[in-house]
């Protein structure tokens, strides 16, 4: 059975040899993450490329994605490094303090005197220190432990229930934008928005920075970690204007509970299919394969829970990026997803009622599906020149393989991200009857299907002309 949920890896020393990368590969991994909050951009380059050769050799094009740091908010240095906070304890957050001691540190982000007032609760080191604000003086914020614990250098800032005002988009981000659509990624993850309008802002610059050096589209993933990014008109506008959403449960978990975490994954990824987006679930998938060869019971329900809320990839942070078992935690996500997918309910009937399709394209889409559920198809194969056809399809749950054929490499990459579809590079631009020859030959070479089976095919006619589709064939494999 193919896997239709995508798996994403971040890169990271452990994984960046070639003989890792390959194996990563080779596992199931779909597309890779550069994380932006860690490296220089050389680094990046040097993996970008690294990527781009072993793909190639491997038969297979990969999707590259740049996540962008965003405004995280830390505390400053400490003369020692760490300190320990007891419950109950006065500690200052100061902008004019270089470093710390036992009693106050200092900010990177200095207007966050600004953002507070007395009440707030302020969640330090992914939560595990929480203060509560008792007063503000110029730039010294006045706070009491309410949770202790540790507290090193540079560690994060978050504000139970939200509202702080930093840009989704920094100085450094801006340059790391332009940066990585030089090096020609496929994907662009924005941390932190508000709202549609910080995605608007980020899809302005990525157009920018592609006319500017010539490369094509790049699509925007928008991460939703904010509190102010869940309520309902804004995580609209959000999915309205990215192509993609990424649902990132760490620092949306912080601002507004774990508990409402899971129905916020839900909620959202079914918003973002209903759009024509596609999601990728983030955040501790797999967090003890980092140290551990296999994962916890915990851990394979809450990839195989991701998989059944219908996202369409799940991804991993540091178990690939800094992990013991790289290799071995992509094949047990793969292999969870597998399961997982085979409970998938499929109701297209229902999903088509009291719809109407006014495109040529979208009909001829959903009617292929509608056709290959009730044939009992094996495959559906879709000749493609920007894949739309295929994203349309794979917003409905289906138990047959979606093939997106397509001359463009571009189109391939770009479809790394979307569940139950298969991107291949297929030369089509010829005369009808030898290109319904190649798309068999082709699902054939792949092992999708054999002599006697059943194939669906959606095309455009005249063949190898720009255009939407407008033909659907049903082909008996010779």
């Amino acid at each position: 059975m193919l896997r239709a949920t995508k798996i994403i890896a971040t890169l990271g020393p452990a994984s960046e040899k070639p003989e890792v990368l390959r194996d990563m590969i080779r596992a199931g991994v779909d597309v890779v993450r550069m994380n932006f909050s860690h490296g220089t951009v050389a680094d990046h380059k040097a993996r970008h490329d690294l990527v781009r050769t072993i793909s190639a050799e491997a038969g297979k094009e990969v999707g590259i994605m740049a996540d962008l740091q965003g405004p995280k908010i830390r505390v400053g240095k400490f003369a020692e490094n760490k300190i320990l906070l007891k419950e109950g304890d006065k500690f200052t957050l100061d902008v004019a303090c270089e470093l710390g001691d036992q009693t106050k540190v200092g900010l990177d982000y200095k207007e966050l005197p600004g953002d507070v007032k007395p009440g707030d609760r302020l969640l330090l080191n992914d939560g595990l220190v929480v203060l509560t604000v008792e007063s503000v003086k110029g730039g010294e914020i006045f706070t009491v432990v309410e949770q202790g614990g540790p507290l090193s250098n540079n560690k994060g800032i978050n504000r139970a229930g939200g509202g702080l005002t930093a840009p989704a988009l920094t100085e450094k981000d801006i340059a790391d934008l332009d940066a990585a659509i030089a090096m020609g990624v496929d994907f662009l993850a924005i941390s932190f928005p508000k709202d549609g309008a910080d995605m608007a802002y980020a899809r302005k610059l990525a157009d920018a920075a592609s006319a500017k050096y010539g490369v094509g589209k790049v699509r925007t993933i928008a991460k939703v970690e904010r509190a102010e990014a869940i309520e309902p008109e804004a995580l609209k506008s959000i999915i309205a204007e990215s192509d993609g959403i990424m649902v990132a449960r760490g620092d949306l978990a912080i601002e507004v509970g774990n508990a409402a975490v899971p129905a916020l994954q839900k909620r959202m990824i079914a918003w973002a299919r209903e759009a024509d987006k596609f999601t990728i679930t983030a955040t501790q998938m797999m967090e003890s394969m980092i140290n551990a060869p296999v994962p916890t019971r915990a851990e394979v329900s809450d990839v195989a829970n991701a998989v059944l809320d219908g996202t369409d990839a799940v991804m991993l942070s540091a178990e690939s990026a800094a992990g013991m078992y790289p290799v071995q935690t992509i094949k047990a996500m793969a292999e969870i997803c597998v399961e997982a997918e085979k409970s998938d309910r499929v109701k297209l009937d229902t999903d088509f009622l009291d719809q109407t399709f006014t495109r040529i394209d979208q009909t001829i889409a959903l009617g292929a599906l509608f056709t290959a559920h009730h044939l009992n198809a094996n495959a559906i194969a879709a000749l493609t020149d920007s894949g739309s056809t295929a994203i349309w399809m794979s917003r409905h749950n289906i138990h047959v393989p979606i093939f997106a054929l397509t001359s463009k490499i571009a189109t391939q990459r770009a479809l790394s991200t979307y569940r139950n579809v298969t991107p291949i590079g297929l030369d089509y631009t010829k005369d009808r009857d030898t290109a319904l020859q190649e798309v068999e030959a082709c699902l054939k070479k792949v092992g999708a299907v054999k002599k006697g089976d059943t194939v669906v095919l959606t095309s455009g006619e005249p063949m190898g002309e720009p255009g939407g589709t407008n033909t659907l064939k049903i082909i008996h494999v010779k």
